[in-house]
């Protein structure tokens, strides 16, 4: 056979995605892949169930449909004090996933080189292999995650063309600071370079800590492409919408990418998502004090086990160290996949490994989701109860 691409054999299958389907298997409770359990909100399905009767049903425009354009502008618009043009400043894409992917192979040529936190979502080291470019990594030193400026101001003086920034962070639930995120954007406007912002978890902020938008700070909207979705503010990561906001000479670009990566998001769904985005304010504030309930209830669970975790600042991720367990003699010598596999299998209850996030050698944490009904994330906690039960 035909010797296949090098750039596939550079990293694997998404490790979040095997965990699912291992806990699928073994019928375990899902706290691996970040999705709920409950539904999107009605006034979207009711939309929905119009639509599918009464359409569209063929292709909208590559780019996005004309009316959820300008609802993501008005919405995003408001959140960053700036008119938002959406016609040249906005591509809806298939998920946030693809909204990277878009931003990557249209700011990257190959051999440039990207700067990436870690820990850090597992596509970012991949998307930025397949367009072609050099991810270089910049340590959240845990238990803060806080990190180095020098280290990024180094990563630009080397020539990186770019740094993406996962705010809230995916998987440590760091909320980056408005003073943060100024002295990184002085950088960035210093080597004129670009911000990649991640923000699908922009409302899954919790007290006291604030979401601080990049493309909102002075003079940083020409240097940030801000990748985001829809999929967690509404419950929907099924549907598949995401969409990348940037200045029109990025937008161009990401336009002619995104047309032959996928043509364009689902008709319907889009139709549907514009209930959803001229919902007023209050539903986000609502939403997250939803995910503020699930997280302290999960955490009051975890404590009552005696298990070690992060408290996170947003997203609906918990990051659980198992250093103690590894100490056990039945488990010396496990990676921490190896301890996640056993515990979908004996514990029924799925995790994801933490080494698939970090750049470095960590092999004592596991991530953890609550976005579960309550009902769920209590047998989830009696199931982890076994964990207790191997230290007594």
């Amino acid at each position: 056979m035909p010797q296949l691409s090098e750039r596939v054999g550079t990293f694997t299958d998404s490790v979040i995605r095997r965990m699912t389907r291992i806990s699928n298997q073994y019928e375990a409770i899902n706290l691996s892949q970040g999705f709920p359990d409950f539904d999107p909100p009605k006034e979207m399905l009711d939309r929905l169930a119009e639509v599918a009767h009464e359409g569209p049903h063929q292709y909208s425009l590559t780019f996005g449909a004309q009316n959820l354009r300008e609802a993501l502008a008005r919405k995003q618009g408001k959140a960053i004090n700036r008119t938002i043009d959406p016609n040249k400043e906005i591509v809806v894409t298939c998920g946030g996933t693809e909204a990277m992917m878009c931003a990557m192979m249209t700011i990257c040529n190959p051999g440039d080189k990207v700067m990436v936190f870690s820990p850090f979502y597992e596509n970012y080291g991949a998307d930025a292999i397949l367009s072609g470019a050099e991810p270089v990594y910049i340590p959240l030193v845990p238990p803060k995650y806080d990190f180095d400026l020098d280290l990024i101001e180094d990563g630009f003086k080397k020539g990186a063309k770019a740094i993406i920034i996962c705010n809230p962070s995916n998987p440590c639930g760091k909320v980056f600071t408005k003073e943060e995120l100024q002295a990184i954007g002085e950088l960035v406007i210093k080597y004129d370079a670009y911000a990649v912002t991640d923000e699908v978890y922009e409302h899954l902020v919790y007290e006291p800590y604030h979401h601080t938008y990049m493309s909102s700070l002075p003079g940083m909207f020409e240097h940030t492409v801000t990748c985001n979705s829809l999929s967690k503010t509404f419950s929907i990561t099924g549907w598949r919408l995401g969409y990348l906001i940037a200045p029109e000479s990025v937008v161009e670009g990401a336009k002619k990418v995104h047309d032959f990566l996928t043509v364009g998001a689902a008709a319907p769904l889009q139709e549907a998502a514009v209930t959803g985005l001229n919902f007023p304010d209050s539903y986000y504030e609502d939403l997250k004090q939803l995910y503020t309930k699930k997280r302290d209830h999960f955490i009051a669970g975890l404590d009552r086990i005696g298990l070690d975790h992060n408290v996170p600042q947003g997203t609906y991720f918990v990051m659980l160290d198992i250093s103690k367990f590894l100490e056990l003699p039945q488990f010396r010598g496990y990676t921490d996949l190896e301890f996640c596999e056993w515990m979908i299998k004996e514990i029924g209850v799925a995790a994801v490994p933490g080494s698939s996030f970090f750049k470095e050698e960590v092999n004592h944490l596991i991530r953890l989701h609550f976005a579960r009904e309550e009902s769920t994330l209590d047998e989830a906690i009696r199931r982890l109860e076994g964990l207790k039960k191997l230290l007594e």
